[in-house]
């Protein structure tokens, strides 16, 4: 595909989310309590959208998933939270 083709294709869904993430960045701020490293994960990730050149999403994933390779001998919770404490 062309640019042109990919803008025409997928820009208002990707409009559409990247206004669902600033929304949901003004409910974090301005709620109370502290943030966890759920917030810290995002915030670092949103870092890797600003970047240039290809990559973007493998250093998404990289920055919200769980680096070990060991199996933990029992899970902490009952489901997943999407980003690593770590």
């Amino acid at each position: 595909m062309t640019r042109q083709q990919v803008l025409d294709l997928y820009f208002m869904d990707a409009r559409c989310k990247l206004i669902e993430v600033a929304a949901f960045l003004d409910r974090v701020d301005r709620a109370t309590g502290e943030a966890d490293f759920r917030t810290v994960a995002f915030r670092d990730a949103l870092r890797h959208l600003a970047s240039e050149g290809t990559g973007r999403t493998a250093a998404v994933l990289r920055t919200l998933s769980d680096p070990t390779e060991q199996p933990v001998e029992r899970a902490p919770g009952k489901g997943a939270v999407g980003a690593w404490p770590g």
